[in-house]
């Protein structure tokens, strides 16, 4: 599981498919959330603005598990 650090209250669910190469660009997001299964904590998401917040853990389909952590 990768962890991806913020140092805001939250990061949206594109930022987080771009900080660990899932997508190249953010223009590519709407397409990769129509065709790959991406869960958040365990449920089904498809919102590109999902807010996810320190705790939450990010299953993405053939690009791997990310967990939001807050920057120390």
């Amino acid at each position: 599981m990768t962890e991806i650090e913020i140092s805001t209250e939250y990061i949206q669910l594109q930022q987080l498919l771009k900080l660990g190469d899932c997508i190249g660009s953010g223009g590519e997001v709407k397409h990769f959330l129509q065709e790959t299964e991406v869960l958040v904590n365990g449920e089904k998401e498809n919102r590109r603005g999902r807010k996810l917040r320190p705790g939450d853990v990010i299953e993405v389909s053939g690009c791997g598990s990310f967990a939001v952590r807050a920057k120390p």
